[in-house]
């Protein structure tokens, strides 16, 4: 049953004694919502929750919610608003990490969205609204876990997943199953993270959406590689690839079809460099900085963090150096904890190179950052 799971990861009482509020997951997101902007208590990810994306969704949710009573009524005017918001609060997070403005986007969600939620639409009005939800939802989880609150992270990224299977728009859903199976590949849940992966990639592979197809293959090729399967991770780079050639510059609507030539650039060089070929990952990493182009400062500074370390591991100190200055420049300002990742990494190697004034300087650089 789902009403017993709500109660076990958000540590509360939905039973008729506590107001009797029904365990569907608009009511399910609005508390952990609810309990994000008080912040009572603190989540932890695991691998538990993450399969339970698995389940199957509520089929009939928005029809229960569609023609009933409500204190507004709601159109197209105001799913439009949610999406509007939901692109200007994701700009901010990528140029300045989702450090910033996180509580902003909470609020949002459980003050304006909730209203509407619970207003007076038609089922085609719900479906939509249930859709744009989905998008908030899946914002605030990347922005959870780009500060370092991965089990919140992990649980937005389960609701968003099942608000879009309720919505029944398959390229949402597979973008959130997407967001919880990398995150289970850096929390080191290998195999929860290819059994995710895959079913991302399964329930996209119908899509028309080249970018989307690119996402999702990269993200199994990712977790493929982290278990270890080298055949089928060089498979499924080879199938992004063909997807991202196919697919337009500008970027579309959706938070699939934002997956630049430029991240799919940085990713398949981060995946080679989990299957060894460092000249392949050097190749990739300058691909997404000198020819697609990254316009985000904090996705910038990570891709160029990476090729330092992607340089050092080939031997060639003074480029890793030089991209690792480059990156303390994007990443002033940034509240991230990839940025944070990166400060530790490159922190800890610089010991490594002795006698170098330029490794000094460097040093001196992330101590002054405190």
């Amino acid at each position: 049953m789902w009403l017993p799971f709500i109660e076990q990861v958000l540590r509360i009482d939905l039973s008729e004694d506590n107001g009797g509020q029904s365990a569907d997951t608009v009511t399910a997101v609005m508390l952990l919502g609810g309990t994000d902007v008080d912040r009572r208590q603190f989540l932890a990810a695991s691998a538990a929750v993450g399969l339970a994306a698995l389940d199957l969704p509520d089929a009939e949710a928005v029809t229960r919610r569609a023609n009933r009573p409500g204190p507004v009524g709601v159109g197209m005017g105001e799913v439009g608003a949610v999406r509007t918001m939901t692109t200007t609060l994701g700009d901010a997070a990528s140029e300045l990490g989702g450090g910033h403005a996180r509580h902003l986007a909470v609020r949002y969600l459980t003050v304006d969205v909730k209203r509407w939620l619970d207003g007076r639409y038609t089922e085609k009005t719900g479906r939509e609204l249930f859709a744009a939800t989905s998008e908030l939802v899946h914002l605030i989880g990347w922005m959870a876990r780009d500060e370092g609150n991965q089990g919140l992270s992990q649980k937005y990224h389960l609701h968003s997943y099942r608000l879009a299977a309720e919505a029944g728009e398959s390229e949402l859903a597979a973008t959130a199953l997407r967001g919880l199976a990398d995150q289970a590949i850096d929390l080191g849940h290998v195999p929860t993270a290819v059994r995710l992966a895959e079913a991302c990639e399964q329930r996209g592979r119908r899509l028309t959406n080249p970018k989307a197809l690119a996402y999702y293959r990269n993200t199994y090729a990712r977790a493929a590689a982290a278990d270890g399967d080298h055949a089928t991770a060089v498979r499924l780079l080879t199938s992004a690839q063909a997807a991202i050639e196919h697919a337009p510059a500008l970027p579309g609507q959706s938070w699939a079809s934002h997956y630049s030539h430029g991240r799919w650039a940085h990713e398949s060089g981060m995946i080679h460099t989990q299957l060894g070929d460092l000249a392949a990952a050097e190749e990739h990493l300058h691909l997404a900085l000198d020819i697609h182009g990254l316009d985000r400062r904090r996705t910038r500074a990570i891709v160029l963090a990476d090729l330092g370390q992607v340089q050092l591991r080939r031997g060639n100190t003074e480029a890793a150096l030089s991209s690792w200055g480059e990156f303390l420049d994007c990443a002033e300002g940034v509240q991230s904890v990839r940025i944070n990742d990166g400060l530790t990494n490159i922190a800890a190697r610089l010991p490594g190179i002795p006698d170098c004034p330029a490794a000094a300087e460097l040093g001196e650089r992330i101590a002054a950052r405190g």
